[in-house]
């Protein structure tokens, strides 16, 4: 069996439909995959059980990037096409079936919305396959025994950024000798082109607590290592869907974004948010998304610490299950 699995370009859309990947992998273990995605996700989403062919859609002027996928895809006939981009390639294909994603999904969350294109009743949770040589990377730079609180400080957008200065005050707040992890490593993720953006955290945490891993290592590594920390705290971001991916417990931190549509997935999951509701920030006569303006500021730090205790808490008990 053939299929055709075109995913999304960006990091986080293209971890959420990761779900879908893996239950057609498990519906169709004799299937050869050819996925088509953007060039940040692709070397995570590649390692997925049965991919076959990886078709990098860096984006080109004029759809050229649509363009390369036909041609790559044309001469084919395929067996199922799923399409998450709703674009029409999916229907200039020889396809025996054709699943293409409505375009709008209400305020469903994303992973349910991706669910509709296999008409599935339970939304596949996102997953990631870290292969042995990544899980070995991952002890070099995490410490053996010991827990470790990941921070991702960064995102793609200004306006979802908390303050550096807030990053730096939970993370002493959550490893102190009264905090839930009390002596914690604390690791600190982000691409290399966000270092600037995390540096003043890097360097406001003692030497000896931080681990640095802004733009030093690969995304599957960067998956395996998020699989062995103890708690992750970051903005709405790609980073953060990779970790709940794996299910390390994982904290996102809202503004100007819904949580109810792209909160981290999962039990081991939750969402704090600012004190201002998502509209309210929407329609703030000052509101530009245009511009890198902090919506974040009416999120304290009190209020982050208290659902990143709370989270703990709860995949704490018995009943929860821990990730392996």
């Amino acid at each position: 069996m053939k299929i055709l699995f075109i995913s999304h370009n960006r990091l986080g859309d293209a971890v959420l439909s990761t779900g879908l990947l893996a239950y057609l992998t498990r519906r169709h273990p004799d299937a050869r995959i050819t996925l088509a995605c953007g060039p940040v996700p692709a070397p995570l989403l590649a390692l997925a059980p049965n991919v076959a062919d990886v078709v990098v859609m860096d984006k080109a002027p004029l759809a050229g990037h649509w363009r390369r996928l036909w041609l790559r895809t044309v001469g084919r006939r395929w067996d199922l096409v799923v399409d998450l981009r709703a674009s029409l390639l999916a229907w200039l294909l020889w396809a025996g079936e054709r699943r293409v994603l409505r375009a709008n999904g209400g305020h469903l969350h994303r992973v349910r919305h991706l669910a509709q294109v296999l008409d599935l009743p339970e939304p596949p949770s996102p997953e990631l396959w870290p292969r042995p040589e990544h899980v070995k990377a991952s002890m070099t730079h995490l410490p053996h025994d010991g827990a470790v609180l990941a921070l991702a400080p960064t995102a793609n957008w200004g306006g979802k950024q908390w303050p550096i200065e807030r990053f730096e005050e939970l993370a002493r707040s959550l490893t102190d000798a009264g905090g839930p992890l009390p002596r914690a490593r604390i690791a600190v993720f982000g691409a290399r082109s966000e270092r600037p953006t995390a540096q003043p955290l890097l360097d406001g945490l003692p030497a000896e607590q931080v681990i640095d891993l802004v733009g030093r290592i690969d995304l599957p590594t960067v998956a395996a290592c998020l699989r062995r920390c103890d708690l992750f705290v970051g903005n709405d971001s790609g980073l953060m869907h990779m970790a709940a991916a794996v299910a390390c417990p994982t904290l996102g931190l809202f503004g100007p974004s819904r949580e109810e549509m792209y909160g981290p997935w999962g039990d081991m999951a939750a969402a704090v948010r600012t004190d201002l509701a998502f509209d309210d920030i929407r329609n703030d006569p000052a509101y530009d998304y245009r511009k890198q303006d902090c919506w974040m500021t009416t999120l304290s730090v009190e209020k982050a610490v208290a659902a990143a205790r709370k989270l703990l808490d709860r995949v704490a008990d018995p009943g929860m299950g821990r990730r392996a």
